[in-house]
Formats: C-alpha cells, structure tokens, sequence
C-alpha cells in the first residue's frame, strides 16, 4: 500500500449533472484544503460525457465514474471499494441519496471501511414524505450527519435517532461568480421588466403559483417578462407549467430558458429574483442572487428567511399565495430605488455570512472530530 502524507476525503454523489445537491460536493472537492487532506470525488450514476459539472472539477480532484447499471451494482461496489482501498481513503462525504451506495459497499471491505459523514441536502423537508427506516438503517453506520437547514438537523435527531453530538447544521455557499464584465447575454424581455427564477422544473418549486402570480402582475405591468432558468426534471409538471402559461395568455410574458450552465452569468440581466418553493433546504440559488446583488423575494420555507435575513435582506411571502407573491414583484419592481436598496444589502449580507471560506474551516473541523474518533 501506497503510504500518503494527507488523508483521502472521497465525496460521494449520485451524478455530475446541474443541481444543488451536486454543485456543493464539486464546491466542496474543490475548496478542500490541499496542504491538510487529498481530495477525490465519486459520481455513481452514468451521465453523458461524465455529467455538466464534471468540468467545474478542478485538475487535481481525481473523479472515479462508476455508471453503476442498478441500484445492487455489485460490480461497481467492488470497484469502489477497490478504490478506497488503494487510495487509502480514510473519509466518505456522501450526499443526499448516495448514503445508500456507500454504506453497501463499504460493508464489502469491511477491513477498509472509511469513516462516513452523510450530507442531507433534502429540499422537500416541508412536505414530510420522506420513510425514516431506511435512512435509519444506513445511518446507523455513519459517523456524524451535515445537514442543510434546521428542520432537518430536527429529523435526524428525532426520526433517525442520531445523537445530536453527531449533527450538524452547516449551510451551503456558492463560489463567487467570475468577472463576466465582457459577456453579452441576448435576453427575452426589456431592462427593468425581468423577473428571474432559477430552479429546476419540480413539483416542490411551486412555479405553478409564480406563473399564477406573474399573471396578476402583467394586469399591471404588462411589459414584466419571467426567466425561467432549471433542468425539465419532471416533463409531466414542466408540460403542465406550459399548459398553464397559455392558459392564462401569458406567452409573451413568460419564457422557459431550460438548463443554462453559468446560468450566475444571466442575472446581471434581470430586475428581480424569485423563488417561489412550497419547501427547501438551503437554496444556492438564492445565494447567487445574493452574490450578483439581484434584488430577491423568496418564500418562508427552509432556510430562506436566513439567507434573506429575515426580510432585511430581501422580502419573504407565505409560500402557496399567487396575490401576496404578485404584490411583493410588483412593490419591487415599481421601484428602482427599493431594488437598489435591497440588492445592496443582500450582496453584503450573503458575502458575510455564507462566505465559502468560513464555512470550509467548519467542514475540516468536523472532519478531525470525525477523523479522530470523537
């Protein structure tokens, strides 16, 4: 066995493809400290070309694509566990639902069996549906839980049984956009119009009631143009999206973007960011309205009133309500002077509390405590 100066930190994924869950493992290989672990990162499902943000991976993050063919790929197993074995990886950080996939196959090389820190990244925490048992079963093996938000930190101890020693509540960052002062975007709409929403196209984003919404604000404005930016992850809900756009003649008012890599780079263009969600984690996309100083509303669900400092930073409306979220676009975008007001002070406040740095320093801490035994 190849001696190593640093410990192997493997982080665990499903895919490689745009998402929240996804962006923060390659966020978190990539901020890893060089000069106290070694960095590596698993993507187990098969995506084409390895998955869009495989490219966001910096070089010297070593990425082992497993495609794993099923849920009981047991030849996929054996080839991580190999790997973990030759790499003398000494710590998994697995998300959201990869938990599964790590603690089976660690269980074949029980000899090697890293540590392992499960990261809970659920955005659906609000709806309850999620059955504890099995995640029960498989925590039960872990080493300490990362949770996105406060609710969930709530179900680990109380649905799962961990002690809340082994919780913690660590928030997710963004990186700070690159300089993309030269880039030119050719945008629907007119400036001062654009309202923006980033988010894939799922049932517990709730862009049923924005477009509900965006139908009472063009009665008014009838030049207000939603962006709407996010993978069509459910092509019965994004059909339905569609069918209720034009049901409401919203055509010209209303554009589906689809999935946009670098999509931080549009929001220069935009007036106003919304997230309309029936229920979150922690949202990145909020946070990059935050880092592009946009000017935000978002719903009271998750751990969206902290990012928008409970309403100091930006306005929060009851989720489900197409006339408050329609009264809070049309107060922020009758007013520059207001949109300037908040976008400011959001920039600021997301730069001070979810700067990438601090929050890096928390992960390694836990690390030592995990790595160390305690």
């Amino acid at each position: 066995m190849t001696t190593h100066s640093h410990p192997g930190v493997m982080h665990v994924v499903d895919s490689l493809d745009l998402g929240g869950t996804e962006t923060v493992a390659v966020n978190l290989a990539n901020r890893l400290p060089r000069d106290r672990f070694r960095s590596f990162l698993c993507s187990t499902r098969p995506s084409p070309n390895g998955g869009p943000l495989t490219s966001a991976l910096q070089g010297d993050v070593f990425h082992l694509g497993l495609d794993r063919k099923s849920r009981f790929d047991f030849s996929a197993m054996r080839k991580f566990s190999k790997f973990i074995r030759d790499e003398n990886i000494q710590l998994l950080h697995v998300h959201g639902s990869s938990l599964f996939f790590s603690r089976l196959a660690s269980l074949l090389s029980p000899a090697a069996a890293p540590r392992i820190i499960w990261h809970d990244h659920y955005g659906r925490c609000e709806l309850n549906d999620r059955r504890a048992g099995l995640y029960r079963l498989a925590v039960a093996g872990a080493n300490g839980v990362i949770a996105v938000n406060k609710r969930l930190v709530d179900w680990a101890c109380r649905e799962l049984h961990v002690s809340p020693t082994r919780v913690w509540y660590i928030p997710n960052f963004v990186m700070p956009p690159k300089n993309n002062a030269g880039e030119q975007h050719e945008l629907p709409g007119f400036p001062r119009q654009r309202i923006v929403c980033l988010a894939n196209l799922r049932p517990q984003k709730d862009h049923l009631t924005l477009i509900r919404a965006m139908a009472i604000v063009c009665q008014k404005r009838p030049l207000a143009h939603l962006l709407l930016i996010g993978a069509p992850g459910d092509s019965q809900y994004g059909e339905s999206l569609r069918q209720e756009v034009a049901r409401l003649q919203l055509q010209t008012n209303v554009s589906f973007l689809g999935q946009v890599e670098r999509a931080s780079s549009l929001l220069s263009a935009c007036d106003v960011g919304v997230l309309s969600s029936a229920s979150e984690g922690l949202p990145l996309s909020l946070l990059e309205y935050g880092w592009a100083g946009l000017p935000s509303i978002a719903t009271s669900v998750g751990q969206c009133p902290e990012v928008l400092n409970h309403g100091n930073a930006g306005v929060l409306v009851d989720p489900g309500s197409p006339e408050k979220l329609a009264a809070a676009m049309l107060q922020m975008l009758g007013s520059r002077l207001q949109r300037g007001e908040y976008g400011k002070r959001f920039a600021q406040y997301v730069r001070e509390t979810f700067d990438p740095t601090t929050i890096m320093n928390q992960i390694c801490q836990i690390y030592d405590l995990v790595l160390a035994g305690n």
